[in-house]
């Protein structure tokens, strides 16, 4: 054993360490880990640490937790995207299996405490999930011991930054708090930020992958060291770039600003990366296409699948997950050669290469309707992903320049600059309303105004600006709306929520969300289908698809037919009337989607990916849900029906009289549709039917007939596939 590994002895006793090294491979420990365990991290102390992508930030955790439970505590781990928490998820219970301690997920469902978490050791949610978990004061909070805050930089980010400073705050001021670990690769301000959480700042600049940074122009490389490379002419900076990587069998990882370019930069470089396929891989590849032709139609994928065999993918939040993980794994496995993503990857799953290449330093802004230069922090996260662990020596982040001037600007403005300081995002007025309605109402440390001035100085913000008079007098005139809209009551000092204001807080929703629902529903008794998705499209909460060139003429022949059904008016003006074809597009993408229009017919006609489809009706699925809990709160009985029933429609993509059917594990619309269609209507012809007659109905077979057969039996469940549900780990082992 190690000497580095001797220092995991002074914190656990011989036979951790043995499993450590046995079972789980541990050779030796790195310096970012050995930093982290001189600077106290087993000890308790709180600690805020940045160090490079792949430098070993997640042993420390995973060390911090094993010593956490090694004392009977209980530890969570919160990362910001639902696809880090499921990849950390299968890595924590290997690791904690080992030692018998069970790991478990939690990501969805912002309407429950999850008491079932309680017999879990290690529990790993997304940051909003962790937040409505706090939010619903679940029991088992108070028996943790450690909290890891995973890529905390991110507490900086204009949408979602305030929920983790918000959460962090609470957690702050808890009677007994926990220890907090806070990770990230890239903190241009750590110190300022350890301070405020009273943590020790813990930097660390070691790669186990050295790391060369450059810019390509006019055929050649320079780096930051002052070197260059003169490259072989093929084309196109993408071109030759990718033929210098593949040549020498390395992967070549590519940041494309849109979806429409990723797209067309996988294509081009499709001429490249056949050219470097072997027969073998292209094999396995093919065998991989052929399962996910299986289940899936739409445009989007199907030209993914047309890629893939000759070597490259691209890689967006439009693709289904299933697509986007056997993406990643193909990748991982080196079948593929090269992966063209959107930035949204640097922040998300683990996908090193040898070659990261970020061909635009700008992107379009939608909402300001301009390009915009990337942060320095947004390019650092995608260089990081340079250098594969075990494969590479070094690995390379090279941007692309189309200037002498732009190539001096690449260096002064990226590769030689620092990322920028976190700010705070919670001085915003809708994050504000939000935030400051759950902390009342689902919080004993405020109950009045006193109470509320500290929690807000208390928060990153006031730590930054110092001067927190604005903050303050901004959450006054805040409280005031709120108890105007009936969620909060104000006595003198004192403030006491509503039983409307709890719910609102509970059901994770803008409180905005809800008045406009109130509104709503206050101007009629009852409404169609179309009208309630309006509204729901319109919610400050709702995820909304863009209008394209040529979208205009049929969306104003829709709107002529249902303007009398949405009860809202069309606005005269212009930028107004934008937003509005916007949420009528997306109601209409909506109505579609509960009348079982074919998955693959709603990516053409409303240019968007099943990852969409899945993202737009998860999101207005919970609208819904909320509204309907509103509804039935407010005494609005016939709204919260139709809205009850409404939300199930999302949920499952069916007419109404499918409800029952999809009940059932395993059955989506499409079988849904078919036992339907062959006379299967409802649990009871199930009930009455043989396994043999419902194995004859397309889409179900032998194997869900008996999973049909127990559940309606009340015998013991098997697990069943879903129809559009299968992992990328499942098509390769079928």
């Amino acid at each position: 054993m190690s000497a580095q590994l001797d220092l995991l002895l002074e914190y656990f006793p011989q036979s951790i360490v043995e499993t450590l090294v046995k079972r789980l491979g541990l050779t030796q420990l790195y310096p970012t880990q050995v930093e982290a365990l001189k600077s106290g991290v087993l000890d308790g102390q709180d600690i805020v640490l940045s160090a490079p992508t792949a430098s070993g930030k997640t042993l420390v955790a995973e060390l911090a937790m094993l010593k956490a439970l090694t004392k009977g505590g209980k530890a969570l781990y919160m990362a910001p995207l639902r696809a880090l928490a499921s990849e950390k998820y299968d890595e924590f219970s290997t690791f904690f299996g080992a030692f018998g301690y069970k790991t478990a997920i939690s990501t969805g469902d912002f309407d429950s405490d999850d008491p079932w978490l309680e017999k879990y050791d290690v529990i790993v949610t997304t940051n909003e999930k962790a937040d409505s978990l706090l939010r619903h004061k679940a029991k088992w909070f108070d028996r943790l011991t450690l909290i890891v805050a995973d890529e905390i930089h991110l507490l900086g980010s204009d949408r979602r930054g305030a929920t983790l400073e918000v959460f962090l705050t609470r957690v702050k001021l808890m009677p007994r708090k926990p220890q907090l670990l806070g990770l990230s690769a890239t903190i241009g301000n750590l110190e300022e930020l350890a301070e405020w959480l009273q943590a020790k700042p813990v930097r660390v600049d070691w790669r186990p992958v050295p790391l060369k940074e450059g810019v390509y122009y006019n055929g050649e490389v320079f780096y930051s060291d002052s070197s260059s490379v003169s490259l072989e002419d093929h084309g196109s900076p993408l071109y030759d770039l990718a033929h210098d990587t593949l040549r020498d069998e390395g992967q070549m990882l590519v940041f494309s600003p849109t979806r429409r370019s990723a797209v067309s930069d996988a294509k081009k470089l499709a001429a490249v990366t056949l050219k470097f396929m072997k027969p073998q891989e292209s094999r396995a590849v093919r065998d991989v296409v052929a399962k996910l032709k299986s289940i899936y139609a739409d445009k989007v994928t199907l030209e993914l699948l047309a890629l893939l065999p000759r070597g490259v993918a691209f890689h967006h939040a439009g693709l289904g997950s299933e697509a986007r993980s056997v993406v990643e794994k193909l990748f991982r496995d080196r079948l593929i050669k090269v992966v063209v993503a959107t930035p949204t990857l640097a922040a998300g799953v683990n996908l090193p290469a040898r070659r990261v290449v970020i061909t635009d330093y700008r992107r379009f802004n939608v909402e300001m309707g301009y390009y915009e230069k990337i942060p320095v922090m947004e390019y650092k996260q995608m260089a990081g992903r340079a250098g594969r662990p075990r494969y590479d020596e070094e690995g390379e982040a090279i941007l692309i320049a189309r200037s002498l001037q732009e190539l001096e600007f690449l260096f002064n403005k990226y590769i030689n600059a620092k990322p920028e300081r976190l700010q705070s995002q919670l001085s915003s007025e809708p994050i504000l309303r939000s935030h400051i309605l759950s902390i009342i109402a689902t919080s004993d440390q405020v109950r009045n105004i006193s109470q509320l001035e500290r929690f807000l100085t208390s928060s990153f913000y006031s730590h930054q600006n110092k001067d927190y008079f604005y903050i303050v007098e901004r959450a006054k005139l805040i409280l005031k709306r709120l108890a105007g809209a009936g969620f909060l009551e104000i006595n003198g000092e004192n403030i006491v929520p509503t039983q409307l204001g709890i719910r609102v807080a509970e059901l994770y929703i803008d409180p905005l969300t809800a008045v406009q629902g109130l509104e709503f529903f206050k101007a009629r008794e009852s409404a169609s289908a179309i009208a309630y998705l309006f509204l729901i499209s319109r919610t400050p909460d709702a995820q909304t698809v863009h209008v394209r060139r040529g979208d205009e003429e049929w969306l104003e022949e829709k709107l002529k037919a249902k303007a009398g059904e949405l009860g809202f008016e069309v606005p005269d003006d212009e930028v107004e009337y934008e937003f509005f074809l916007q949420q009528f597009k997306t109601a209409l993408l909506l109505e579609d989607w509960i009348n079982e229009v074919p998955e693959d017919v709603i990516v053409d006609r409303y240019d968007v990916g099943p990852g969409d489809i899945y993202s737009i009706t998860l999101t207005a699925q919970w609208i819904a849900f909320a509204l309907a809990e509103i509804a039935r709160l407010s005494g609005y009985n016939t709204h919260s029906v139709n809205l009850g029933v409404l939300s199930k429609r999302i949920e499952h993509g069916v007419k109404e009289e499918l409800l029952e059917l999809v009940s059932l594990k395993g059955i989506g619309r499409v079988r849904a549709r078919s036992l339907y269609s062959h006379g299967y209507r409802s649990l009871i012809d199930l009930v009455v039917a043989s396994e043999e007659q419902l194995a004859r109905v397309p889409g179900i077979g032998k194997a869900l007939a008996k999973a049909i057969k127990k559940q309606l039996s009340a015998e013991e469940e098997v697990e069943v596939p879903n129809e559009r549900t299968l992992s990328g780990l499942d098509l390769y082992l079928d």
